[in-house]
């Protein structure tokens, strides 16, 4: 690789031909067609033609709808574009499940050649899951700067009630309209800041899951991705007052962060355990058939709790080999199944099938980890303190953009909290931070301590 790609511009990131890197992969996304800045929609006839497709099918809520969707069906008359347009006929939140994407199916009017979401997370996802079902291309037209996925190859979804990552293909046009931008509402601001500032903890975890459980790392990626966090918290105060060259320059940065997850084929470079608060927290509302925040908003939340399991991990100096194989010694799986019966209520069988694939409490598997942890640990406290910022840091520049800082604020209780730390690393064979603590016997020990941090922030 003749630069970095931090060091390169976007034209350069993504030059269809990729790029063979150091890490000794081939890097490339799918995305084809990219703009961003004040009137980018009318460049959606160009976009088209790039990808060589005639018809879209408009996808849309009732709520993008009215922010963007009016303004692309009269850009797509305007070029004498034929298309047909679906709006969600549920009210309120859409739940990115098999109900919203066979919705959108069977409506589905085979003369069109390319889906068009207009919307950001769910109804982006939707449609590249239904795009990539269907042999189809997708494009979007983003209507909030509130999700990095817009240029991921990965959707997040909701299958058999079970918060997963599908991987599929990314959108080969993006289109990020300024004038469109600016009048989302300030809590999908609020959601864009504070998906992004999870990636401090997600590249961190990357590097130490990496160390510890094997999984492939990319140094330049994990660079792309602290590009674009520099980038967005220079301007996390100008987003909020919605100026130009703010929301450009986080909207950019929310796309290089689905680049990063499409050049590693994977969700590591900016999702760690964070997230899973967020997916905790989310599948708990829908066992109770209640709302839930938008997930960038719970995500940031989940930043500040992982930032502060860190600072104690920091801590310690060496690790208590005896005391985690006391732990490993006293695991019983009939306890163990019974928590998970407790937090996953209906959905535990699929938690419970995952096990018997990825055999996470394997005492075996468990010792091996163990020992690359001890090799690695002065590894592992480096990486915390070269990847990680302050949590007071973190948390003054959240409060001053106006994002909730507790589970609290979002109306959970500790107990959804507790929940949400222990039941994390359950629910996907995923290396995460809470697996690091459950290795070493302090899982139990640092969630009985939750209900304390979360009255004290």
């Amino acid at each position: 690789m003749e630069k970095h790609l931090c060091d390169m511009s976007l034209e350069e990131i993504l030059r269809p031909e990729g790029h063979d890197c150091t890490c000794g992969k081939h890097h490339a996304c799918g995305l084809k067609f990219l703009r961003i800045g004040r009137g980018a929609l009318s460049a959606l006839p160009e976009g088209m033609a790039a990808i060589g497709v005639k018809r879209p099918f408009v996808v849309m809520d009732r709520n993008t709808r009215a922010a963007a969707g009016e303004a692309v069906e009269s850009t797509l008359k305007a070029a004498g574009i034929e298309y047909t347009a679906f709006v969600f006929p549920m009210e309120g939140h859409i739940e990115p499940d098999e109900y919203a994407v066979g919705s959108l199916i069977m409506a589905f009017d085979p003369r069109c050649d390319v889906l068009l979401a207009v919307g950001s997370g769910v109804i982006n996802d939707c449609c590249k899951v239904a795009a990539h079902a269907c042999g189809l291309k997708s494009m979007v037209v983003c209507t909030a700067p509130s999700m990095d996925g817009y240029a991921s190859n990965s959707s997040s979804m909701i299958q058999n009630r079970v918060k997963v990552s599908l991987y599929n293909a990314c959108p080969q046009v993006i289109i990020a309209d300024t004038d469109l931008l600016k009048t989302a509402p300030d809590v999908m601001l609020r959601a864009g800041l504070g998906d992004m500032l999870a990636k401090y903890v997600s590249v961190c975890e990357w590097r130490i899951s990496h160390l510890v459980y094997g999984d492939p790392y990319c140094e330049e990626i994990a660079g792309l991705v602290r590009a674009s966090l520099k980038k967005i918290v220079a301007h996390a105060e100008g987003l909020m007052r919605r100026e130009d060259e703010a929301l450009e320059a986080v909207v950019e940065g929310l796309v290089l962060s689905g680049v990063a997850m499409a050049f590693a084929e994977i969700s590591r470079p900016a999702s760690g355990l964070e997230h899973y608060f967020s997916h905790l927290w989310e599948m708990q509302a829908l066992q109770k058939g209640a709302p839930s925040d938008l997930h960038g908003i719970q995500v940031g939340v989940g930043t500040l709790l992982t930032l502060w399991i860190y600072e104690h991990v920091l801590h310690l100096e060496k690790i208590d080999v005896d005391k985690a194989r006391r732990a490993m010694a006293a695991f019983s799986p009939d306890a163990w199944e019974a928590q998970v019966r407790r937090i996953f209520g209906p959905i535990a069988p699929e938690i419970l099938a995952l096990e018997q694939k990825a055999h996470k409490n394997d005492p075996v598997r468990h010792e091996e980890r163990l020992q690359r942890i001890e090799d690695n640990w002065p590894a592992i406290r480096q990486i915390i303190r070269e990847e990680l910022p302050s949590r007071e840091s973190i948390h003054q520049l959240m409060a001053a953009c106006g994002l909730p800082l507790t589970p609290a604020d979002l109306g959970l209780t500790e107990e959804d909290t507790v929940d949400a730390l222990l039941g994390s690393r359950d629910i996907r064979d995923k290396y995460l931070t809470s697996s690091l603590l459950w290795d070493l016997g302090l899982l139990e020990e640092t969630a009985q301590a939750i209900p304390t941090v979360c009255r004290e922030a």
